[in-house]
């Protein structure tokens, strides 16, 4: 995962024709015959952004200005709540009982020439119920952080973050799933790879024991036992096991193995970097972009559906077109992330790799030109995701493949805003 701090987390290449979607959509769970469908509100611009496609010559085959109404949340999902003395209802405070101190976040600016859409100011009700579930968690379920690093935490501003990226959640509860699981990926990045004791050596191993945290190990009764013990020996596994618990509960088997598979592509996107840290080598270009389309957000957005209460079926989002809409969107909103950190990176100690410095170095560019080429790809990635997403809904226009690829768009869009937002941790380079 690119992190987005501590805590206290070229276009691509063309592909091979993929094959008809008709099929899958008979398989599906979902009616063959789509529901009817209406013109797009105009209360509706992310929805209108996602099916409108791209402009321009030769694209008007690609609009779908269609109305979608998501379908609603099933009553009987089991989503589990934060243990407590008594149950707590899914339910927040009206904003105006909220500290706005507690709230309120500084405006930073746009990196200029950004492709970007703006997003609504986040619930302030909902983000004081979470940032308040979110630390009990962290102190009381999992002892996250020692208490010096609580103001670190707390600039985070997860959140805020989560709240602006899953707007469409039916309540706390469901946010809650996101939440503990972005914070304990951070933290294990923080922890394992990056400034609170982190070193690509001997990184691999403590990796993969780190994901039996998620993928369970199964073994004979001799040895099950220390691997257990193992599961709470420091604050990445405690927070990667208890997060996981609590996911489970609330989504599919289908859902629960689609996140273990993202955070295995994750976790070889570490590996990856790790092991050009260990040998000093800077990547091609080509080669960054590969490793940051495993080390990469992917596993955030594409948790949206558990998160809104809905399913994507599994055979949908295994399309190839799919999955090709998908990682466009976790290479857009990773560059996102290399780009407002890039000033923090460049004071870390050593050489830190962003997309902008490895095109300053590789291209022979100044450092200024460099991130402006990183603006760039950033904005072909934005633009070719939209068109992918386009082009799925108007291939396969069933309500839950609209909704999840409205949400993947929205969780996109939150991303860059919690970025540009958090000047605790992000300041832009002086280039213009």
């Amino acid at each position: 995962m690119p992190a987005p701090g501590p805590l206290g987390p070229t276009a691509p290449a063309s592909q091979q024709p993929t094959p008809s979607i008709r099929p899958a959509i008979s398989a599906s769970t979902e009616p063959v015959t789509p529901p009817a469908l209406a013109p797009v509100s105009a209360a509706d611009p992310g929805l209108r952004r996602i099916l409108g496609g791209p402009t321009g010559l030769g694209t008007s085959s690609l609009s779908l200005a269609r109305a979608l109404k998501p379908p609603a949340p099933d009553p009987h999902m089991a989503v589990a709540p934060d243990p407590a003395p008594a149950p707590e209802p899914d339910q927040v405070p009206p904003a105006s009982s909220v500290s706005a101190s507690s709230v309120s976040s500084s405006e930073g600016p746009v990196v200029p020439g950004l492709y970007h859409h703006p997003v609504p100011e986040p619930d302030p009700a909902r983000v004081e119920e979470v940032s308040r579930r979110i630390k009990r968690w962290a102190e009381d379920e999992v002892q996250l952080y020692p208490e010096e690093w609580e103001g670190q935490f707390d600039g985070f501003s997860v959140g805020r973050y989560m709240v602006a990226c899953h707007p469409d959640a039916p309540g706390i509860d469901h946010l809650m799933l996101a939440t503990r699981l972005m914070v304990a990926e951070n933290a294990l990045d923080d922890c394992y790879c990056e400034d609170h004791g982190g070193s690509p050596i001997g990184l691999g191993g403590r990796i993969l024991l780190a994901h039996t945290t998620l993928d369970h190990l199964h073994t004979t009764p001799e040895y099950a036992p220390e691997w257990e013990e193992s599961l709470g020996s420091d604050a990445p596994r405690r927070a990667y096991r208890s997060a996981m618990d609590y996911f489970v509960r609330a989504a599919t088997p289908s859902q629960s193995d689609r996140y273990r598979h993202d955070m295995a592509r994750l976790h070889m996107g570490y590996l990856a970097e790790a092991a050009w840290a260990q040998t000093e080598y800077v990547p091609e270009v080509w080669e960054y972009l590969a490793m940051r389309q495993f080390n990469n957000f992917r596993p955030c957005p594409t948790i949206t559906d558990t998160v809104g209460g809905y399913e994507l079926p599994a055979d949908l989002h295994a399309l190839p077109k799919m999955q090709r809409a998908i990682a466009l969107a976790g290479n857009a909103a990773t560059i996102v992330n290399d780009l407002y950190s890039y000033t923090k990176e460049l004071d870390s100690p050593g050489l830190h790799l962003n997309l902008p410095v490895v095109i300053a170095r590789r291209e022979q560019l100044s450092e200024r030109d460099a991130y402006l080429k990183a603006v760039e790809v950033h904005n072909q990635l934005m633009h070719a995701f939209e068109a992918a997403a386009a082009e799925v809904a108007a291939e396969c226009p069933l309500p839950s493949v609209l909704r999840f690829l409205k949400g993947v768009a929205t969780w996109v869009d939150g991303n860059h805003d919690w970025h540009r937002t958090n000047t605790y941790r992000y300041s832009l380079p002086d280039f213009w």
